[in-house]
């Protein structure tokens, strides 16, 4: 694809700007990680934030100026174990979108089939955040991995570097595809020389772990430092593994300040790290049709 000549002008909920990515993006580009907040679902009790209103037709209207047709909906933290807004939400997009659910451990197999008929893929397993269950255990993430085996799923871990650390023989374990959120999270503290991003590297050359390139808002030290920093361990996460990476928008954004993060920039910046075009549209199409089954 050639570099957008066309100016756009699409106000987005949530998202800070207007104006379309440097570069159009390629047909079926996927963004790989973002949320639904729809006030028709209440939130867990767990919960103590008050969550945006960030719905499909909200999210429509960042589709339509950053230029992705596919993408993937992450049960939130907030909703706790329960995955209606996210069902909803893949039901109104269609069949262009896929679903990553939380759950409890003691989930059985007819349930996590019914998911499975509504577009779930993976199963999000949260040691960063408050979880509505409490703590979040390494046994509970092998129960996890272990009861979705069968359905071909994915499990997706988001946690700080040094758990990802102590968590590594466990993760390297797993009987399916694992899928760390957001850089690891790896930050200016841990870098791309610490032991994080060995960790997470050796996982990547084991042939069976995906990152998500997104989010490098998070665990990033202000100003220029963190900023440089997180460019630092994206382009060497990406000389490692480009054909297990995705991209995230990580839309609404909700551990950023409100109104700091312009969606299209997070896309020009995503572009900065990769090494050509072709690159960037293997990470927006190619793989994440192979992670997700995007026909």
């Amino acid at each position: 694809m050639s570099d957008s000549t066309e100016v756009a002008s699409i106000v987005v909920p949530h998202s800070a700007g207007t104006a379309a990515p440097a570069r159009a993006l390629p047909a079926g580009a996927c963004d790989s990680h973002m949320h639904i907040f729809d006030p028709r679902f209440p939130p867990s009790p767990h919960w103590r934030r008050t969550p945006p209103v960030a719905d499909v037709p909200a999210y429509r209207l960042l589709q339509q100026r950053i230029g992705t047709t596919r993408t993937v909906v992450v049960t939130p933290s907030t909703y706790g174990v329960d995955n209606r807004c996210t069902l909803a939400a893949l039901a109104e997009l269609g069949p262009q979108a896929r679903g990553v659910a939380v759950v409890d451990a003691d989930i059985d197999a007819a349930e996590l089939q019914r998911l499975d008929r509504h577009g779930i893929r993976g199963l999000r397993v949260n040691f960063y955040s408050p979880q509505s269950w409490g703590l979040t255990t390494p046994q509970m993430l092998t129960t996890l991995a272990d009861k979705v085996a069968a359905l071909g799923w994915h499990v997706q871990v988001l946690a700080r570097p040094g758990t990802l650390v102590e968590l590594a023989p466990v993760l390297r374990s797993l009987p399916v595809p694992l899928v760390i959120d957001h850089l690891g999270l790896i930050g200016s503290m841990d870098g791309a020389d610490g032991d994080a991003f060995a960790s997470v590297r050796a996982l990547l050359d084991g042939g069976r772990t995906w990152m998500k390139l997104s989010a490098p808002y998070i665990e990033a030290d202000a100003g220029a430092p963190g900023h440089e920093a997180k460019d630092a361990v994206a382009r060497a996460l990406l000389a490692v593994a480009p054909e297990r990476m995705l991209w995230g928008s990580d839309w609404p954004h909700t551990v950023a300040s409100a109104g700091s993060i312009d969606d299209a920039q997070l896309l020009d910046r995503f572009r900065s790290w990769c090494a050509n075009d072709q690159q960037i549209d293997r990470i927006l199409v190619d793989n994440p049709a192979a992670l997700y089954g995007f026909d």
